[in-house]
């Protein structure tokens, strides 16, 4: 595989108008602004920052459409591939690659969150999704408190599998980073290995490759200066990012929901000009009163300010 992702991978949300449609002028500025920075690997496209499961089938293509012109090609774009069935995600991969996709992020099948995977199920679906579309595939590891948290074998095997480039880890579990991560490394020395821990990235930055998250959307530039402290293992330069964007960090991840990133995700763009208003598509809400002006307060904390977008 030559697509190269180690570094940041910013997960774009989708930005919206008022009237809940699409915003493609919206996408041109945000795309444009994240691919024009030093250290931003490819835009991922389609996740739960990004809403993904919440647009059409021809939203999702136009939005991959979208971000894909707004870097005239100089940064990949890397798709979602969340449909249910191994068939229909295959499918939904072969489009991507149509609309311009370089990648694919493999969700897991819905259902498994709830009642758990068969013993070499995983496994089937990226091999289906690869064999019929070509598309290059990132392992995704969920979170340990779901039942959809790959063991250390099935990792395993997905990443010795034909297409499969990178793994993005959110398993939240420490134990476990401490173990899996070392073997996936022993295993596959070549396997670009992408943090996804949004909400407390500094345990996990001195072991990868890169970040692959969300918060990539509202904060590129200290989040490439936090990769490159932990790749020169320097921790006072770690930690010292860390304790500037702690403020961004409670106020946009340390809610009482993660689906609530999403929301404040979009404030933090509009306080750095990108965005005029955050409007989400339901079953996401506003985020309680007082909110934005407390994001406002940490981005200014942080010396988040507006950004000049490329013209």
């Amino acid at each position: 595989m030559t697509l190269d992702i180690r570094g940041l991978n910013p997960a774009p949300i989708t930005p919206f108008t008022e009237d809940g449609d699409v915003d493609y002028a919206a996408i041109e500025r945000l795309g444009s602004w994240l691919g024009s920075i030093d250290g931003v690997k490819s835009l991922v496209v389609l996740g739960h920052a990004g809403e993904g499961t919440f647009l059409t089938d021809e939203e999702q293509l136009d939005v991959i459409r979208a971000f894909v012109a707004s870097t005239d090609g100089r940064v990949p774009v890397i798709a979602g591939i969340t449909k249910e069935g191994n068939k229909t995600a295959a499918l939904e991969a072969k489009a991507a690659v149509d609309a311009g996709a370089a990648a694919g992020l493999v969700y897991p099948s819905h259902g498994w969150l709830r009642f758990g995977y068969q013993k070499g199920a995983p496994q089937t679906r990226y091999q289906e999704i690869y064999e019929e579309s070509g598309l290059p595939l990132i392992l995704f590891q969920y979170p340990d408190n779901t039942k959809a948290s790959y063991d250390l074998d099935t990792q395993l095997e997905i990443a010795g599998q034909e297409g499969v480039f990178a793994t993005k880890n959110g398993v939240r579990n420490m134990r476990r980073w401490y173990t899996e991560i070392p073997a996936l490394r022993a295993a596959y020395p070549d396997l670009q290995i992408l943090s996804c821990h949004d909400e407390y990235l500094l345990p996990t930055m001195f072991d990868v490759d890169g970040l692959l998250v969300g918060y990539g959307n509202i904060a590129p530039e200290p989040l490439i200066e936090l990769i490159a402290a932990g790749k020169a293992k320097d921790y006072a330069a770690a930690h010292a990012i860390h304790e500037r964007l702690l403020p961004v960090t409670k106020n946009v991840y340390h809610r009482g929901s993660h689906m609530e990133g999403t929301v404040a995700l979009k404030w933090g763009l509009v306080n750095r000009g990108i965005l005029d208003h955050a409007t989400v598509r339901t079953p996401l809400l506003p985020l309680p009163d007082g909110a934005p002006a407390e994001i406002a307060a940490a981005f200014a904390s942080a010396g988040l300010g507006t950004v000049a977008v490329p013209a």
